[in-house]
């Protein structure tokens, strides 16, 4: 059973200005709910909540100011939802997992963790390579189904059955992942 768990927020303070940036911030926006209520709950367990996100070529951990890169037209309803809190943790990633050439495994190590929900986007990407190397690193994996989006359906749909299957990650949706670890 799981001791202590970290909510994983990947990519979601993002510009979505790429080709299908448009498409996957409208799945994004499915998400939001679903991860601030995973949000919520890790917060009243006293649980880390750990942003890690690209950092656009800036390469600065300073979250006004990705933030501030990132805004735009089609990111500014889902940035100010969902961006972090004075009590959050944020990293920022060089490339495509939130453990590659950051400081995640050391400060889940610190802070006692033995579980991770990973959530954001993209789910066949970023979440995706985030699981794998949380699987590599022998965490027990959550990945709310609800709570990660992709460019289209069928590629969520495909990171999730291969989270489950290759990486023994548990998908159920976020409402029942609150009651599992309540």
């Amino acid at each position: 059973m799981t001791k202590k768990c970290a909510l994983l927020v990947v990519d979601m303070i993002n510009d979505f200005q790429f080709p299908k940036g448009k498409q996957l911030a409208g799945f994004t926006k499915e998400t939001i709910e679903p991860i601030l209520q995973l949000k919520d709950h890790f917060h009243q367990k006293e649980w880390p909540v750990i942003y890690i996100n690209d950092h656009y070529g800036l390469w600065k951990a300073d979250i006004a100011l990705i933030t501030d890169h990132a805004f735009n037209e089609i990111s500014a309803p889902i940035i100010q939802q969902i961006k972090p809190s004075d009590e959050d943790y944020f990293l920022i990633k060089p490339k495509h997992s939130a453990f590659y050439g950051t400081a995640l495994h050391t400060l889940l190590h610190e802070l006692g963790v033995d579980s991770v929900a990973v959530t954001g986007v993209a789910g066949n990407i970023c979440v995706f390579f985030t699981a794998n190397d949380a699987y590599m690193r022998e965490f027990n994996i959550y990945v709310p189904k609800d709570a990660i989006a992709s460019e289209e359906k069928k590629f969520n749909e495909y990171a999730l059955e291969m989270m489950e299957t290759v990486l023994s990650a548990d998908v159920r949706p976020s409402n029942d992942l609150i009651q599992l670890l309540s």
